[in-house]
């Protein structure tokens, strides 16, 4: 299933000498909201993304950006690891 919402990476830094984070990402939402600092991490079972996290004063780590739908993360996730892979 595919969610009615467009994503555009913006802009894309690349790590090279970053193990497995590979790149961070800019993404614009419908044309109306920007999230910055989704990253892109080679994982076991190959690329996936994850939310930008800020670290509470407890010193965990607390997601800053929540998909409540698994359409929603999947379309997001495709179009950054295509846009990696596309100008790698």
């Amino acid at each position: 299933m595919s969610s009615n919402i467009t994503f555009n990476v913006e802009k894309m830094y690349r790590l090279p000498e970053a193990g497995n984070l590979k790149a961070f990402a800019d993404v614009c939402v419908n044309d109306t909201l920007v999230i910055r600092g989704i990253r892109l991490v080679e994982g076991k079972k190959g690329l996936f993304v994850s939310m930008p996290q800020e670290q509470g004063k407890d010193n965990r780590w607390y997601d800053q950006v929540v998909c409540r739908s698994s359409a929603v993360y999947d379309d997001l996730s495709q179009k950054v690891v295509e846009h990696y892979r596309i100008t790698a």
